[in-house]
């Protein structure tokens, strides 16, 4: 509904059904045309499914014995746009429905928004992908282009480049804790359809306001991809450039004030009041911060991208358990040590999980099963501890030898690889003396520092190369999953200088930091970053899907 509320007022949609394509919202429908009819109340009722309508749905109904009571018609929403340059088709199920679940019901939706926006901005004559879901969304999407061949043939493109990622490609950036301005709102109030909702302790008052959080909002827009550590510094000096603009009132006629009121005022009042409110948002993000002690957090997961002191940082993780700081909060952390490690030692696997059912109670052995299948947290089986030798011998036989190795590693189970990745794209920058927040040099600034997101990392490769030639061994360290990269660019092709504006799909979710990343890249290379997401995605997203997931 929140994605609706934006586009129509929710009180006049009272006369009608309107579903997601599920069969259990079915049987809701059902139970209530028959509770109606036990009551002797006759009346028609109109279900409109969205984004698109299911054969299935219309099975249970009949088998209900309401099908001929309803009318069902379809709202293809596919795309709300939340910002100038971010695209959401708020599906946050669809990281639970694929993902866990293997439902492939939204591939075909995917494919239908792309569609849509090639139609519009396209042709897209340079498509990459990396993922299963990716190469399905693809396969899909280019059958609707030659359905309707010839639409957008002669036109000169908007939107030459796509790249198509699948969450579970990187589930790292995704774990970790968020400390951009946009992500920190949105990790501490959680961001819905690109509003939020501050309570009284942001506006200092006994009522809460809902921010529509975009570029429109000028305060916003200068601070939402900076290092928290940068934010209170701009917004003291915005104050004091408003208090000047105010001040400048003093020596005024009364035909300067006049149009000072008529043409200034309004504007200067509002940037006033939202300034108000995002130094509010500052200082409840820091309190609540504090109180969590942040920064120890944040040096735990640092230790952990970077593959140090792992016994402190599993003592840390269970202190966490045991002081029962929040059942996501312990449950990210693990997942966040199990992912980077390549999965849990068996011992280490079976005390976290015995302390967590102990302090969260036995109900979560579900989460566990789930986690496991999705490979969010996972155990090592005997002998798959020799990443620490696999990485040696590399050094010292060829890329090919290597290769054949760790493929008889990995066809053991599908694995993160995060270590050799992480060696591989120099995820981990290496800095001399302390990193330059306020200046940043690359992309990790979205972390502090401490490390650039893979999923972002992935896109500036193929981007820089043109294409997937010599990231094989990447490649191949993301289990082999599939891409579809479209015929290779050549030197007489002149669109990757005429044309920078890339389209990133993400499947499965996107955070905010990694909008952030690649904003940043796109300022320093000089592409457009326009993001499609399923949803936005955060740690805390990931969990409550798993949590509250059956299996």
């Amino acid at each position: 509904m929140s994605p609706l509320d934006r586009i129509a007022n929710v009180s006049i949609l009272k006369v009608v059904l309107l579903s997601r394509p599920r069969i259990t919202n079915m049987k809701y429908v059902a139970d209530i045309v028959n509770a109606d009819k036990a009551t002797g109340r006759s009346r028609k009722y109109k279900i409109i499914f969205s984004p698109q309508k299911f054969y299935t749905c219309e099975l249970v109904l009949e088998e209900e014995g309401i099908y001929g009571d309803v009318t069902c018609d379809e709202w293809a929403f596919y795309l709300l746009p939340l910002d100038d340059d971010l695209l959401s088709m708020e599906l946050p199920e669809f990281f639970r429905d694929y993902f866990l679940e293997g439902d492939q019901r939204w591939i075909s939706a995917v494919a239908r928004a792309l569609q849509l926006l090639n139609s519009l901005f396209g042709p897209f004559t340079h498509t990459y992908g990396i993922g299963r879901c990716a190469k399905m969304v693809y396969e899909v999407w280019r059958e609707l282009v030659e359905e309707s061949e010839g639409d957008s043939q002669a036109r000169r493109p908007e939107i030459s480049h796509v790249f198509l990622m699948d969450r579970d490609v990187d589930y790292v950036t995704a774990l970790c804790s968020q400390v951009v301005y946009e992500g920190l709102v949105d990790d501490t109030f959680r961001i819905k359809c690109g509003s939020v909702d501050f309570g009284p302790d942001v506006t200092s008052s006994d009522r809460s306001f809902k921010v529509l959080l975009n570029a429109q909002d000028k305060v916003f827009s200068e601070i939402r991809n900076e290092h928290f550590s940068n934010v209170f510094g701009f917004l003291s000096q915005k104050a004091r450039n408003l208090q000047t603009q105010y001040d400048r009132r003093r020596g005024m006629d009364i035909k300067q004030m006049k149009n000072f009121v008529s043409q200034e005022l309004k504007g200067l009042k509002q940037e006033h009041r939202l300034l108000s409110l995002h130094i509010g948002a500052c200082e409840s993000i820091m309190k609540k911060k504090t109180k969590q002690d942040f920064q120890e957090l944040l040096k735990t997961e640092h230790s952990l991208l970077e593959g140090f002191d792992i016994r402190e940082s599993t003592s840390y993780i269970e202190e966490h358990i045991d002081r029962q700081v929040s059942p996501s909060e312990s449950l990210r952390l693990m997942c966040l040590l199990s992912v980077t490690e390549n999965g849990l030692i068996p011992k280490d696997y079976r005390s976290l999980k015995t302390q967590y059912l102990q302090s969260y109670g036995p109900e979560h052995l579900l989460t566990f099963h789930n986690l496991k299948r999705i490979g969010l947290l996972t155990e090592q089986a005997p002998g798959e501890t020799l990443t620490a030798v696999e990485s040696k011998v590399s050094k010292l036989v060829t890329d090919r030898a290597a290769g054949k190795l760790t493929d008889a590693f990995n066809s053991l189970a599908r694995k993160s690889n995060f270590r050799g990745l992480s060696k591989k794209l120099g995820l981990i920058p290496r800095v001399d003396g302390e990193y330059n927040l306020k200046v940043p040099r690359d992309m990790a600034y979205v972390f502090s520092g401490a490390y650039v997101p893979l999923s972002c990392k992935i896109i500036e490769q193929v981007l820089e190369r043109k294409g997937w030639l010599g990231l094989e061994e990447v490649v191949r360290l993301l289990n082999g999953n599939e891409f579809a990269p479209t015929e290779p660019v050549t030197e007489e092709n002149p669109a990757w200088e005429v044309q920078r504006v890339i389209l990133a799909v993400f499947l499965g979710g996107c955070t905010f930091s990694e909008i952030s990343a690649l904003r940043f890249l796109g300022k320093e290379k000089g592409y457009k970053f326009i993001f499609l997401t399923t949803a936005i995605a955060s740690s805390a997203r990931l969990m409550d899907a798993m949590l509250e997931a059956k299996v």
